[in-house]
């Protein structure tokens, strides 16, 4: 993933890291050979961003205090970021291992991350199938799947399995579909489990259509 930034900003907060003192407007604009007005449309875009620090220099005369803008203290934000690249290292180290140890870490993983991200109810509120599912299912649009439950009916009956109509880590499944697939199905085993629920997600069918993924759930042998 990149943050970007125009080629004409990059040059302004270059332009106040080499300086070595801060800048006003009209020197900013006088070092870039471009006009004050450009420069100080960018110089407070950078501050907005977080990127620039403006503040009011001391006077030496009368008239009011000249404003001047130095880059912020720290690393500089503004870079390439590749979380993509970092995930895949990650995998990698468990594609290297034993394939069943692989997929058992994998679904571990995911079920202590699922487990993590939702609120157990009280003990005397325990919840229904019906009530799971639809914690599952906002957990799952929440981080971006754009789930469906399908197979339930007006009778009471719960649905039978959540269609996932997006993966948000799509080419890292296309990738390392038997690692990632199984990190989600662990998710979605982990959420069900801290809820107390009634049910679980027995299995995820990758990619059962060539727009989505199907988790299919079923009752625990306590429900």
């Amino acid at each position: 993933m990149t943050t970007r930034q125009s080629p004409r900003r990059r040059e302004v907060l270059d332009v106040l890291h080499t300086a070595g003192s801060p800048l006003g407007v009209a020197e900013t604009a006088e070092r870039m050979g471009v006009h004050p007005n450009t420069v100080r449309f960018h110089l407070e875009a950078l501050v907005s961003e977080g990127l620039a620090e403006r503040r009011a220099a001391a006077s030496s005369g009368p008239g009011r205090p000249r404003t001047v803008y130095t880059p912020r203290p720290g690393m500089d934000r503004g870079g390439v970021r590749d979380y993509r690249f970092l995930a895949r290292l990650l995998l990698s180290r468990w594609a290297s291992a034993d394939p069943a140890e692989a997929r058992e870490e994998a679904m571990e993983t995911g079920r202590a991350w699922g487990r993590s991200l939702v609120h157990p109810l009280p003990l005397s509120e325990r919840p229904t199938a019906e009530r799971s599912v639809s914690g599952l299912v906002a957990l799952l649009d929440d981080l971006g799947f754009a789930p469906r439950p399908e197979g339930g009916d007006d009778a009471g009956r719960s649905p039978e399995r959540i269609r996932l109509r997006h993966c948000p880590f799509l080419e890292l499944a296309e990738e390392h579909g038997r690692l990632v697939c199984p990190l989600h199905l662990g998710l979605m085993q982990g959420a069900l489990e801290r809820l107390g629920a009634p049910l679980t997600a027995r299995g995820l069918e990758p990619f059962a259509e060539p727009d989505s993924c199907v988790a299919h759930l079923a009752k625990t042998t306590a429900g």
